[in-house]
């Protein structure tokens, strides 16, 4: 399996950015994606996440009503659809797949197995 994620860059606080992650090497019908991230000197945290069939999706509190998760069939791409950003939401972005999650572990890190490499989003003031 092999994610790239991009779309990361510099954004004034309030804007907006769609992060992508391109999936391939798997059929993904059965795999939940997710979104993680990790700000400088702070530990990795969970973003968002969807089971790839059926669509049913996972937030992060600290997301919620901003950030919106999809995914494109046709193109095996998951979209992070980020609205209102604030300072704090500066980090590397990171998505991650795995074949066997439950839901109820979708925001569990060590729950993927496979990383993409990540991208940067800075929010300014």
């Amino acid at each position: 399996v092999q994610l790239q994620a991009f779309g990361g860059g510099l954004v004034q606080a309030g804007g907006s950015l769609r992060l992508s992650c391109a999936a391939s090497g798997r059929t993904f019908s059965r795999y939940v994606m997710g979104w993680f991230r990790q700000a400088p000197d702070k530990e990795r945290e969970f973003v968002a996440a969807i089971k790839w069939s059926g669509g049913s999706t996972r937030y992060a509190d600290s997301v919620k009503g901003r950030f919106t998760i999809s995914r494109d069939n046709a193109k095996n791409t998951v979209y992070l659809q980020m609205n209102s950003l604030k300072p704090e939401d500066t980090a590397l972005y990171y998505c991650a797949a795995d074949g066997s999650i439950i839901m109820s572990s979708m925001a569990v890190e060590n729950q993927y197995d496979y990383w993409g490499q990540g991208t940067e989003v800075t929010v300014s003031s």
